[in-house]
């Protein structure tokens, strides 16, 4: 039997000579040597073919209006074209004090951005309408800031505690004055039944709005991006009374793996409904209706969710800020009012933190606690 360093040497003769065949062989290959120091340009352009690729279509929407608006900002306020080099943090701080209202001794409030450049804005089409921003939109805002610099490798000017320690004394001053984030009003148990009633005798675009509206609310709260996405091979029926739909890639949940969940009851009658007033082997479970309640093959937009929801609010003669989110917070709030435990409740929504689904979930706890009727008659 061969000793340790006799086999050793044999290994090593052998990985020697292994390599430099394979060196031999690389050079024949007709290839510029990368500088390991530097990424090449076809790289830099396939990686932002991945990124761009794995960001939701929502959020390359949302992430190219708030570019849009900094490119028509910097022009007309700075005469400065965005991505020639990165901001600095006055730059960021002046965004704020421009589109951030700030209370006023008398009652009243202010902002800086000049009326002039206001208009031009809104001109532009740019900016929806004369005014202040919500705080919310110009968190995001700098936010898609801050995302743009760390792309181009350059230091952030959203980083900067001076911006922070701003928009932190901004929030609390708004908050004191009595403005608040503006939330969507949830569709709980009672407004869901007046949705569904607008859908009786409404033909097949009742059908599928019903079907819609149960699946998106019963299924868990769906997001608008979830429902749209959809595809007829994604449900199946269990039994007469029970379906079961399967996700893939979501908002929280990236990996793509498939998670099915189920439909009861009338969710289930909804969608067997839809199913068979507009079968199909394929292609996007909702689709689009045409002169005469014509079935499209073209699937629903995460807009046309929302328009759907809001018809249906108006058909009903319900009051309130109703949008596709508002299938979502229903759900979870009554949830709350049913004493459903939070745990199933999450595992249905695939919420990720406590923190975010806990607002909605005890609205709706509360409202048949002890704790809120203590001067009531004891049971």
């Amino acid at each position: 039997m061969k000793d340790y360093p006799t086999l050793f040497s044999e290994y090593w003769n052998y990985h020697t000579l292994n390599v430099l065949n394979i060196t031999d062989q690389l050079l024949l290959v007709d290839e510029t040597p990368l500088d390991p120091h530097f990424l090449a340009l076809s790289a830099q352009q396939a990686a932002a073919a991945f990124i761009a690729a794995g960001t939701a279509a929502n959020t390359v929407r949302s992430y190219r209006s708030a570019l849009a608006y900094w490119s028509a900002w910097l022009q007309l306020r700075y005469g400065q074209a965005l991505g020639d080099a990165p901001l600095p943090t006055t730059v960021a701080v002046q965004f704020v004090l421009d589109h951030l209202a700030r209370p006023l001794a008398d009652g009243g409030w202010v902002h800086l951005l000049p009326p002039s450049i206001d208009a031009a804005l809104v001109a532009a089409r740019v900016k929806s309408r004369l005014g202040p921003l919500a705080f919310n939109t110009v968190s995001h805002r700098l936010a898609v800031l801050g995302k743009w610099h760390r792309l181009n490798e350059w230091d952030s000017p959203t980083e900067a505690p001076a911006l922070k320690t701003l928009l932190r004394e901004a929030r609390k001053a708004q908050s004191r004055q009595g403005v608040n984030v503006r939330k969507k009003t949830a569709i709980v148990l009672e407004p869901l039944q007046a949705l569904l009633a607008t859908c009786d005798d409404d033909g097949v675009r009742g059908v599928r709005d019903r079907a819609l509206l149960l699946l998106a609310w019963s299924g868990g709260g769906r997001r608008r991006s979830e429902v749209v996405g959809l595809q007829v091979g994604d449900v199946r029926q269990l039994d007469a009374d029970t379906w079961l739909y399967a996700l893939g890639t979501t908002k929280t949940d990236t990996g793509g793996v498939r998670r099915e969940k189920p439909l009861r009851g009338p969710a289930a009658t909804a969608l067997t409904a839809w199913l068979a007033a507009a079968p199909a082997d394929s292609g996007p479970l909702f689709r689009r209706l045409y002169k005469g309640n014509t079935v499209g093959r073209t699937g629903l937009s995460a807009d046309q969710v929302a328009r759907i929801v809001q018809r249906r609010a108006k058909l009903a003669g319900l009051d309130g800020d109703w949008a596709a989110h508002s299938l979502r917070s229903g759900f979870v709030t009554e949830a709350g009012r049913q004493g459903v435990p939070l745990g199933e409740v999450m595992a249905m929504t695939e919420h990720r933190s406590v923190t975010t689904v806990m607002g909605y979930f005890q609205a709706g706890t509360l409202l048949h606690s002890r704790v809120t009727d203590l001067l009531g008659p004891k049971t």
